[in-house]
């Protein structure tokens, strides 16, 4: 693991990708009405781009559905057709060349999808105002694990640089870990081994298709903020079995899985859960939640509590924030060629 003195600018290596600094843009969902059939447009290219050229070391594209009916919006990107590919590849150039290294979020949303065929580990609606799920069989489940790996192929042909696999925030392969969301009798639920059997199936099959020397992260939610649900403890451990099949580093949130969830947000409230995984799971992990400020997301990397800080609602305010706050804490980060009388 790396060692404390390092700062927030320092450069990181993961595999045989090297990022300029720790300090990446989180998968955030844009819901596009321009996107049809999951393909980025214009408007994604101007989105991503722009934050490459503000200075973030890693850029990760928002959730991309693996399957259509694993999207949560209509207007959700998708990697299930090999017709995506060329508008993927446009966006992973264009970051690559602008200094950040290109990264997507593989994802399915189970139970929580916003189109038709909803389906979870149990026949259990997330609310009201969602659809009761299709319980899946062998044979969806089977189905779901080619279809993440063959995105993680298309990925790879798109160009980018790292994949992010979706196991938090009440999703498909999250919706499995938690005992609340997930009652099956079978292998895949029950006991905790059993509950995460599906996402180290799809952390393998993606390993398969996904190069050797390029990083993949998975997205937990460390604790369901709810009683008898996922928590911190069963994180640490599934962190361990990650490590294990391949997965380089933990992007580590929580929450989203129940509406009884019981959170009181304040600046960086997630990120102890960050700390204890990379300590006790002996894993590279990424911070989240209400960082807003360039000394705290700075301390969190020099403090040890996690290897780099993913900031989103702070990269919507601003695209150029991590321009500002190398600046702000007195590091030269080098501007764009165009941009450089402005700095």
């Amino acid at each position: 693991m790396p060692s404390n003195d390092l700062s927030l600018f320092t450069p990181i290596q993961l595999r045989g990708v090297t990022a300029r600094n720790r300090l990446w843009i989180s998968p955030m969902c844009m819901y596009s009405v321009y996107a049809e059939d999951g393909i980025p447009t214009d408007w994604h290219l101007a989105h991503y781009g722009s934050r490459a050229v503000g200075g973030a070391g890693l850029i990760i594209v928002e959730a991309t559905a693996v399957e259509p009916r694993g999207r949560i919006s209509p207007q959700d990107l998708g990697l299930w057709d090999d017709a995506q590919v060329p508008a993927f590849a446009r966006l992973a150039r264009f970051m690559a060349d602008n200094g950040a290294v290109p990264a997507v979020q593989l994802g399915h949303a189970g139970r929580k999808a916003g189109v038709p065929g909803a389906i979870g580990p149990s026949a259990l609606a997330f609310s009201a105002n969602y659809a009761t799920p299709q319980t899946m069989s062998q044979g969806d489940i089977d189905q779901v694990i080619v279809a993440f790996q063959a995105a993680a192929r298309r990925a790879s042909e798109a160009g980018f640089q790292a994949v992010e696999l979706h196991s938090a925030h009440g999703y498909l392969l999250h919706q499995f870990l938690s005992p609340l969301s997930n009652q099956r009798d079978d292998g895949y639920g029950g006991p905790f081994d059993g509950r995460v059997r599906l996402l180290l199936e799809v952390v393998r099959a993606v390993r398969t298709e996904w190069p050797a020397e390029l990083p993949l992260f998975v997205r937990i939610s460390a604790t369901d903020w709810a009683e008898g649900g996922w928590d911190v403890e069963q994180s640490v451990e599934l962190a361990r079995r990650l490590r294990a099949e391949g997965v380089d580093l933990v992007d580590v949130s929580s929450g989203g899985l129940t509406l009884a969830q019981q959170i009181r947000p304040e600046p960086g409230y997630q990120v102890p859960f960050a700390q204890r995984i990379r300590q006790e799971a002996s894993i590279a992990t990424g911070a989240v939640g209400l960082i807003s400020e360039a000394e705290q997301a700075d301390a969190i990397v020099r403090a040890g509590q996690a290897d780099s800080v993913l900031i989103a609602r702070q990269s919507l305010r601003d695209p150029y924030w991590p321009l500002r706050a190398a600046r702000e804490l007195g590091i030269e980060l080098e501007a764009p060629t165009q941009y450089r009388r402005g700095w």
